[in-house]
């Protein structure tokens, strides 16, 4: 069974930080593109960051510059470092892994940017 189970949502005040957790369980981690994506209030789900399994990274153009992803095959783990937080960052974050065919995600978690 494949699991994605974000963690390190929370609120956060206007030029904070946060770091967001996604641990994967049921799949080759190594193999697997890792993706996190989020959703606000009335918008569509965007892509915010990717890695991919050989450690390239691309980063939505709104993001650039303030988050950083990165991968721990060993730990089956990708992170999403989020400095300079803003008040548009407020979302629902999700966790992503593609290969092949296959395409899983996780239930999300809350980020909320405000004073």
């Amino acid at each position: 069974q494949v699991q994605l189970v974000e963690s390190g949502g929370g609120l956060v005040q206007p030029g904070g930080s946060l770091r967001l957790s996604c641990a994967a369980s049921g799949i080759t981690f190594s193999n697997y593109h890792m993706r996190w994506h989020r959703q606000a209030p009335g918008k569509q789900r965007e892509r915010v960051a990717a890695i991919s399994s050989t450690g390239t990274t691309n980063y939505a153009d709104s993001v650039k510059g303030r988050f950083t992803i990165s991968r721990d095959n060993a730990k089956r783990t990708v992170y999403l470092e989020m400095n300079s937080l803003k008040p548009e960052d407020t979302a629902v974050y999700y966790c992503n892994a593609g290969f092949s065919l296959n395409d899983f995600w996780g239930q999300g978690t809350q980020v909320t940017v405000s004073s």
